[in-house]
């Protein structure tokens, strides 16, 4: 595997070019990005069963319905206008506003056409324990982080649009279960992603004026694809093989 340029001491090679730096935050995506977990490519091939497709819609609606809260923390930390106008999109784009009904309600039209009860998805009752941890380990880091970094963790949203047409295409090929209103989340995300990410990448590529800010503008990318991975890995773990599902979390066939 290569390594990213990244990865170097702060100031061995001096301050990147923007190409450079932009370059540095794709390869984490080609490297590490979770397009590439096993997960993925048997649910886009068609072949995770029921029951384990239900607990991929389950375990990522954590991460949906967490999306807000994150976002909302960083806004909490934005003290220049412009910036924190451009950011609230994102907390509507999820929880909807005025004819958008959102993120999280496209996502629980999905559960539910999975066959999950949406009040059961909404209790959070089932979700793995590693999950979880993923999880508010992301709000953790953007209510901590510098504000470049815990803004870069974002920009993984730069690799977002392909595993989207990925799992459009593999979704409606395989699963009885799609049709163009129950994976309406993943269409709307290929023309919200681009538009996010292409303020963020601006912001964080100007912003930068260190080879340790770039450096740590990378490393809080590469953190991010660390903790969507985690997440497969638990599910892979929980429901693929061997299948040790941690007390407490989704047992198919046994939820309401």
């Amino acid at each position: 595997m290569e390594t990213s340029a990244s990865v170097l001491p702060a100031g061995q090679n001096g301050l990147m070019s923007r190409q450079g730096f932009e370059d540095a935050i794709r390869q984490v995506g080609a490297e590490r990005y979770h397009s590439l977990h096993p997960f993925h490519k048997l649910l886009h091939g068609g072949h995770c069963t029921h029951s384990q497709v239900q607990a991929w819609v389950l375990n990522r609606f954590y991460y949906q319905s967490r999306i807000p809260l994150k976002d909302a923390a960083l806004l909490s930390r934005m003290e220049d206008p412009e910036l924190r106008r451009e950011w609230r999109k994102r907390i509507e784009d999820h929880d909807g506003s005025g004819k958008n009904e959102g993120g999280i309600e496209r996502w629980l039209v999905l559960a539910e056409a999975v066959g999950l009860e949406r009040t059961y998805v909404l209790s959070l009752a089932g979700v793995l324990p590693a999950t979880r941890f993923a999880v508010d380990a992301y709000i953790h880091f953007v209510r901590e982080r510098p504000l470049l970094e815990a803004i870069a963790s974002s920009l993984t949203e730069l690799f977002a649009p392909k595993i989207h047409e990925e799992r459009i295409s593999g979704l409606l090929e395989h699963y009885d279960f799609a049709n163009d209103t129950t994976i309406a989340y993943f269409k709307r995300r290929l023309k919200e992603a681009p538009e996010d990410v292409a303020f963020t990448l601006d912001y964080v590529l100007s912003t930068a004026e260190t080879r340790k800010e770039q450096d740590s503008v990378v490393a809080a990318v590469r953190f991010k694809t660390d903790l969507l991975w985690a997440q497969l890995d638990a599910l892979y773990h929980a429901y693929v093989a061997p299948g040790h599902i941690p007390p407490g979390a989704f047992v198919p066939g046994e939820a309401p």
